[in-house]
């Protein structure tokens, strides 16, 4: 038992940090992201498809009315939820790296960042947090720019390319290393480490210890952040984005824009995370949705918008149904929203994965995970199928001033609820909650 406490406490502290070599660490990263890369990419794909189902030129079997393009623009959520309940079971029994390749079928992109955690060192680990978020950014891209040239049946066969990838690459990659550990195959675990160069360990746990504050804490912190993510509308503005550019008037490649823009937010806050902090981050993206979503919410309440069901085969997001917005509104309408996503893409975006694989407990993290997945696309689902409906009956008054006031909720949460974890091992963000939440190693920078 003594020999074995020694060899878990040498892996624990690893190697010096100018000792460690990246190289296997990124090649496993980029492995698990491209499962990222097709979610992002999945999740917009009715984006560029609806204008064309919903037009009078397609095909009769395939145009929708509002309720057919509800689902079709909320479905893929649905599945990813499904994803996180399986995640629940999977991701212990199974273990990460088989957990994430079986998500090429439903998507639970929560487990990369999972994966990620428990493969990286404290000092890389807040830039590889981001790197799940930053790749779904860059499949959402990608998308959009094929959207383009690319007609909606070859898009869909587009998308499978980088789940495939993903499957084969993942094969050769090293499981997690606290799960190895866990199952008591140390040699195992340190050959991995040796690979990787991390140092984290991963003891078991019971559902019923979920009931500690321990384990509680942090989950309904973890939670609180995906549920308030999803709540700030992310979800329905991409996968709407290109029909409410239509009604703006905005170009095609409107959308391909707001794709790299985005890319370059994220790529800022990836920089800047673990220098200026989670939590600054987080204020900062919080305020720039807030005055974006509250600019929309009083331009489109003076903005005529009678409300009404939409003309069959039609939505409030089939733009040629609806003209009565006023110039004003249409001209301004495409920076605010704009403004809104790279709020989002410069904290809550890449920020929240990042925080949820980090504040978890390391033991219930298999478990918890799952939970918060489901969670987030569960909310995704409702919000994304009702924002429509919203549409048509109300305008977009009612959504934006609803994502106005989560703007104000996430302000207030992070003040409150969530830690700074810049620079923190795991095992210390854990003695975080263990210890009546304060760390229990100080650090002058």
């Amino acid at each position: 038992l003594f020999n074995n406490i020694q060899l878990s406490s040498r892996l624990l502290l690893g190697p010096e940090p100018g000792s460690i070599k990246n190289s296997g660490l990124y090649l496993a990263a980029f492995a698990a992201v491209l499962g990222n890369f097709n979610s992002g990419y999945s999740l917009v794909y009715p984006s560029p498809v609806l204008p064309y189902f919903q037009s009078p030129d397609a095909d009769p079997r395939l145009r929708m009315n509002t309720e057919q393009a509800a689902w079709f623009g909320s479905i893929y959520s649905l599945g990813a939820a499904a994803g996180g309940l399986g995640a629940i079971l999977l991701n212990d029994m199974i273990g990460r790296k088989l957990s994430i390749m079986m998500s090429a079928l439903p998507s639970t992109i929560g487990l990369v960042s999972v994966y990620i955690s428990e493969i990286s060192h404290q000092k890389v680990r807040g830039a590889l947090g981001s790197c799940p978020q930053i790749t779904s950014v860059i499949g959402a891209l990608v998308l959009y720019a094929l959207g383009l040239v690319v007609p909606w049946r070859w898009l869909a066969v587009a998308g499978e390319v980088p789940a495939v990838l993903m499957v084969v690459l993942m094969a050769f990659m090293p499981s997690s290393p606290r799960r190895l550990l866990s199952m008591g195959r140390q040699q195992h675990a340190e050959r991995v480490l040796r690979w990787l160069r991390g140092n984290q360990y991963d003891p078991k746990i019971t559902w019923s210890q979920l009931g500690t504050p321990t384990y509680y804490k942090p989950i309904l912190i973890s939670v609180g952040m995906r549920f308030l993510q999803q709540m700030t509308g992310i979800t329905p503005i991409l996968v709407y984005m290109e029909p409410i550019f239509k009604k703006s008037n905005v170009p095609l490649y409107g959308a391909a824009i707001v794709g790299l823009l985005r890319l370059c937010s994220i790529a800022v806050a990836a920089f800047l995370m673990d220098k200026a902090g989670r939590k600054a981050l987080l204020y900062t993206s919080s305020m720039l949705m807030f005055l974006s979503t509250l600019t929309l919410t009083m331009v489109s309440h003076t903005t005529p918008c009678p409300p009404g069901p939409a003309p069959p085969n039609h939505t409030a997001l089939d733009y040629t149904s609806h003209n009565d917005f006023g110039s004003t509104f249409m001209s301004n309408l495409y920076y605010h929203i704009v403004g809104c996503l790279l709020g989002y893409a410069l904290g809550w975006g890449p920020i929240t994965w990042l925080l949820m694989s980090e504040v978890l407990p390391l033991a219930a993290r298999g478990k918890a995970s799952g939970v918060c997945v489901t969670v987030s696309w569960l909310t995704a689902f409702g919000l994304t199928h009702g924002f429509t409906h919203l549409v048509d009956t109300y305008g977009l008054y009612v959504p934006y001033l609803l994502f106005t006031v989560v703007c104000v909720v996430s302000l207030l949460f992070n003040a409150v609820c969530i830690p700074e974890t810049r620079k923190r091992s795991l095992e210390e963000i854990e003695n975080y909650f263990r210890t009546g939440r304060t760390f229990t190693i100080n650090r002058s920078s």
